[in-house]
């Protein structure tokens, strides 16, 4: 849950972001009795490098240059679907892109909060939220099966260069 709205940014170490989220795939994988190819797992990495949403055809890109071959969109369609269907990435319709989930096989808010100056996005677990969606869905007979939300603004670091942007300077 996000509790302090000033927070600070700090150097993120994409790396330890990714060894996460395969341990986690390998994990639920195993639980599941699925396999994590080459492919999928290629395709969750490129997912969680940057924290920046990628399309399925940017995903194809980089994965022809990663392996140094021609990728088919199929492939691409598949390992994503794969990985979508066992909670680890998800679609940000918005923009037509996917990001991977840092709370996979978990009942979470699907809250995400896409910055507008630099594009990265985050997740971010609300239970609180959960529970207003579904006090409401409850009130209105309706089976909640699935919520996404999408929040627009700007990232820390974004909002502390528009803040040192818009600042005088002062020579002399």
């Amino acid at each position: 849950m996000l509790t302090n709205s000033r927070l600070v940014h700090q150097p993120h170490d994409h790396g330890r972001c990714i060894n996460a989220a395969l341990s986690r795939a390998n994990n639920l994988c195993l639980e599941k009795g699925v396999r994590l190819t080459p492919t999928r797992e290629s395709v969750l990495r490129l997912l969680w490098q940057s924290h920046q949403p990628l399309g399925a055809y940017q995903v194809q890109d980089q994965l022809s240059k990663l392996t140094g071959k021609s990728i088919a969109p199929p492939t691409v369609y598949r390992a994503i679907e794969f990985l979508s269907d066992l909670g680890l990435v998800h679609r940000l319709a918005s923009l037509n892109a996917y990001i991977g989930c840092p709370f996979p096989n978990s009942e979470h808010s699907n809250l995400f909060m896409i910055c507008n100056g630099c594009g990265s996005a985050a997740e971010v677990a609300h239970s609180a939220l959960n529970d207003v969606l579904q006090n409401a869905s409850e009130k209105a007979q309706f089976k909640l099966e699935s919520q996404s939300i999408e929040l627009f603004g700007r990232c820390p670091q974004c909002s502390q260069d528009s803040i040192q942007a818009s600042e005088p300077t002062t020579h002399g």
